[in-house]
């Protein structure tokens, strides 16, 4: 009788400790889709930052260029106010 009792208890601490192991499995199974999940919408989050700073750094080209070409416009005009004041200057010393 003691035997059998024996063999009744090692079975049911093998039965405890495989159902203990399958449950531990499973929450674990949950915890790395749980991790998972949050790690793929940390990375959207980041994709979507990048695509804006992508369209942000796009817009700014944008306005540079044409800023570079008002500059541009803006030297020239320059230049030739400065030829023109120049040209004054000289007609003035002349008359003088």
């Amino acid at each position: 009788m003691s035997i059998e009792l024996g063999v009744l208890v090692a079975i049911c601490g093998l039965v405890v400790s495989y159902l203990a192991y399958q449950f531990n499995r499973t929450k674990e199974v949950k915890s790395d889709s749980k991790q998972d999940a949050e790690v793929k919408a940390a990375l959207g989050y980041i994709s979507k930052g990048v695509d804006d700073i992508r369209i942000d750094l796009k817009a700014n080209e944008k306005q540079i260029s044409h800023l570079a070409e008002r500059v541009t416009r803006v030297e020239e005009s320059s230049k030739q106010a400065h030829k023109r004041i120049d040209q004054l200057k000289g007609e003035r010393k002349n008359d003088v």
